[in-house]
């Protein structure tokens, strides 16, 4: 069922600045939770929210924020204070907040000061940030820790603490933390605790911040309607999996942005080499690689620069290896990373599931990437002989949701027996990645992506434009590649398809001129000319003496 608001942002005494980049978003109505708790949060209550991925949490704990420190601000022009500090367990999350807060304070930048301090950079770098204290802070705990520890800024006159993701920030270990910011916080100021779930860490949470609060437990499924999400399943051993991924992207069967979840890092760059050889370009997110890029690489793919991500989810294998192991791991891995839970990836059209997620929470959580707002998703999920149990797991408690009766997962109808050709040079590609292949191809993009963030980080921040050229897909070449590979000859093509595969190169031929003309627009340079031409007193051109 859609959600139709009893009261829109106008009606809630909102600042006509925020309410004009309200706009600007192009969102027409609130959200459920955006609905329940604005009023609430503008009255200056503690709140715990419970909402679903996806649901519009962010913007609101994030608009009261904006609109207290607008009313402070008319009252006191000239006071330079922290007003509202934003703690997230992940960079990433920590850099989509501060987005988002960008985007809410468009109209009003020169009022509303905002940093984000996250990245673990030199916490020198970030003094200058910090030196007139900002109106906003957004951090993760540990962050927030040391630069009030090293007195960079200070909370005694702060409004507003916020803490997104609540029911993660004792998993990823900052109980410790926060524990000690609380420290340096005033008497009296307003707690606003968001989570997707209600588990005990996010209640413990609750003691130590909140006074009374009031507790937003919205009664809505923790995914959206099947009418927007459609869920499909498909049985297959590792090397069909392998085949029927490769059929999707080549055939065009799975079209729009999609994410291709894995469960751990190796798998991540075994699939990358595996796609490369046919000439299948995609970028790999991991808790390996440093922080900045995986930033850049998720405003990239929202920017629509990629259209295939392959993310590992290897938060619930490494739990397991510390149960079951006493060797420590060799491999460093970022704990404030989690790329199934709380990052916005925009317009997502299809999740995949290459390995079944190894736990109820995490399915819906990657799922949850697709059909947010009131966008339209799928998610295709591939699964062998072991992973059948977890899928009962996940399907047992999404009905309990949604009080449905019939199967949630549908048969994705796939008839390998049609692609005999596609799937004699898949496995033989897929065999071609060995372990030595895998492990030179994590060095290699380890290596690549912390050149580019140390080295060229204050290039790209003088030249903006030049960030174009630098993307995350390019190939590894760890793997041989052969030319022909990339090609599909027409007799490949199962007789079912060959209309509509015509149909969608004929649509193609259509966007690629598009994209030129996009990324011609971005060239240095263009702008100026196109100015300079439009002058007429600068780019007249005298043509009396030419020759007729």
């Amino acid at each position: 069922m859609s959600h139709t608001p009893q009261i829109n942002f106008h009606q809630m005494s909102i600042d006509d600045r925020i309410l004009k980049a309200i706009a600007n978003q192009g969102w027409t109505e609130p959200t459920l939770v955006q609905e329940r708790g604005i009023p609430l949060l503008l009255e200056g209550k503690d709140m715990l929210v419970r909402a679903r991925t996806g649901s519009g949490k962010t913007a609101a704990f994030v608009i009261p924020v904006i609109q207290k420190i607008l009313e402070f601000k008319d009252i006191n022009p000239d006071d330079f204070s922290t007003q509202a500090l934003i703690l997230a367990p992940s960079k990433e999350l920590c850099n989509q907040i501060f987005k988002n807060i960008l985007q809410l304070t468009i109209k009003c930048s020169r009022v509303v000061k905002c940093v984000d301090i996250s990245d673990q950079i030199d916490m020198k770098e970030q003094q200058p940030l910090l030196k007139i204290p900002p109106d906003v802070i957004v951090a993760t705990p540990a962050r927030a820790l040391l630069h009030l520890q090293a007195k960079n800024f200070t909370l005694k006159k702060l409004q507003t603490l916020v803490v997104d993701e609540a029911d993660l920030v004792f998993s990823f270990g900052f109980e410790e933390e926060i524990k000690e910011v609380i420290k340096f916080l005033p008497k009296t100021y307003q707690a606003v605790l968001a989570s997707a779930t209600l588990s005990e860490d996010v209640l413990e949470l609750k003691k130590l911040l909140l006074r009374n609060a009031v507790i937003l437990k919205l009664q809505e499924p923790d995914l959206a309607p099947l009418s927007q999400l459609t869920h499909y399943k498909l049985n297959a051993e590792e090397e069909d999996k392998a085949v029927i991924l490769y059929c999707c992207f080549k055939l065009k069967l799975v079209k729009g942005k999609t994410i291709v979840f894995v469960n751990s890092v190796d798998k991540c760059y075994k699939l990358k080499l595996f796609l490369e050889q046919f000439g299948i370009h995609t970028c790999v997110l991991n808790s390996e690689l440093p922080a900045s890029c995986r930033c850049h690489t998720i405003n990239q793919f929202n920017d629509n620069i990629y259209d295939i991500i392959i993310a590992s989810d290897e938060k619930f294998l490494d739990e397991e290896h510390e149960i079951t192991s006493t060797k420590p791991s060799k491999r460093k891995h970022d704990k404030e990373f989690s790329i199934a839970r709380g990052i916005d990836f925009q317009f997502v059209s299809i999740v995949i599931n290459f390995d079944f997620p190894l736990d109820i929470y995490s399915y819906i959580h990657r799922v949850g990437r697709t059909a947010r707002g009131k966008n339209k998703g799928t998610a295709i999920s591939f699964l062998n002989i072991r992973e059948q149990n977890l899928l009962k797991d996940v399907e047992d408690y999404i009905k309990q949701g949604i009080s449905e009766e019939n199967d949630i997962f549908q048969e994705f109808n796939f008839k390998l027996e049609e692609v005999e050709g596609f799937r004699y040079r898949a496995k033989d590609a897929w065999r071609a990645v060995t372990k030595i292949a895998v492990r030179e191809a994590r060095l290699k993009e380890i290596k690549f992506e912390m050149l580019n963030s140390k080295k060229l980080k204050r290039y790209f921040q003088e030249n903006p434009r030049d960030l174009l050229s630098l993307r995350h897909d390019k190939a590894l070449h760890t793997v041989k590649l052969q030319d022909h590979m990339a090609d599909v000859p027409d007799y490949m093509v199962p007789t079912s398809l060959k209309d509509y595969i015509k149909d969608q190169e004929e649509e193609d031929k259509g966007t690629k001129k598009k994209d030129k003309a996009y990324y011609k627009k971005k060239q240095v340079g263009y702008k100026k000319y196109h100015a300079k031409k439009a002058n007429p007193l600068v780019g007249m051109e005298y043509t009396g003496l030419k020759k007729t």
